[in-house]
């Protein structure tokens, strides 16, 4: 029995960081309300971190990037909460910056690697994730850069494909900056200016919904069209 001790301790955290991964996607708000109690300045560092893991690393696309973007601005514009948006979003554009960087050299250096890794047999890495992305860039250029910022699974894919395909580097830096950029700034805005709004506040949930849906359409729409084609 001791022996499965450290299995069962690692089961508990897993668990324990799928259930916080659910209540931020599906309750952002009442999250980072507690973490804000909880950690009080230290916030800032928690956010921080959830931007830079979505970008930075390829394994993780689906943290909530937008909702959490959005309500940390409407946060901001609340007193009581004590965030400050001039602190806020210069710090997020350096984690969404910094984190697509790391996931490019991990695309240049150790793509073989991590293609060959499986959970259960299935790849960490998709590879209609990367075939997405290279459509774009197929389409978009190094546009496509800056329009993944806005989509869900493909902003953190496109870096690491950009790695990949050995995109150089001083094309794919002054795209990444502004692309963090706009990302961070109009969507923390958005919620800065929208959050203390009544009717958005009443239907908070309904609404980041709504942002992710609106981000994920370009992936269904080509995913339709893709499935049409095939017909």
């Amino acid at each position: 029995m001791p022996k499965n001790k450290p299995y069962l301790v690692f089961q508990n955290k897993a668990m324990h960081y799928l259930y916080f991964l659910l209540e931020l996607l599906t309750n952002t708000k009442e999250v980072l309300l507690h973490l804000l109690q909880q950690y009080g300045p230290y916030i800032y560092a928690i956010i921080f971190a959830i931007i830079f893991i979505e970008t930075g690393l390829v394994i993780m696309p689906f943290l909530p990037g937008d909702s959490l973007l959005f309500t940390a601005g409407m946060l901001c514009a609340q007193q009581a909460s004590g965030l400050n948006i001039w602190v806020l979003i210069p710090l997020l554009i350096i984690a969404a910056i910094a984190g697509d960087n790391i996931n490019y050299f991990i695309g240049r250096y150790f793509s073989t690697q991590v293609r060959t890794w499986n959970i259960k047999g299935k790849p960490l890495v998709k590879q209609e994730w990367i075939d997405d992305v290279q459509d774009y860039f197929e389409i978009h250029g190094t546009k496509t850069i800056i329009i993944a910022r806005f989509m869900p699974i493909v902003r953190t894919v496109t870096p690491f494909v950009s790695g990949v395909g050995k995109m150089k580097y001083r094309l794919f830096l002054p795209y990444d900056i502004m692309g963090g950029i706009i990302w961070v700034s109009s969507v923390t805005i958005l919620g800065y200016f929208l959050g203390t709004v009544p009717f958005v506040e009443r239907n908070l949930e309904k609404f980041i919904l709504g942002i992710v849906f609106v981000s994920v359409l370009p992936i269904i729409i080509k995913a339709i069209q893709a499935k049409s084609a095939r017909r």
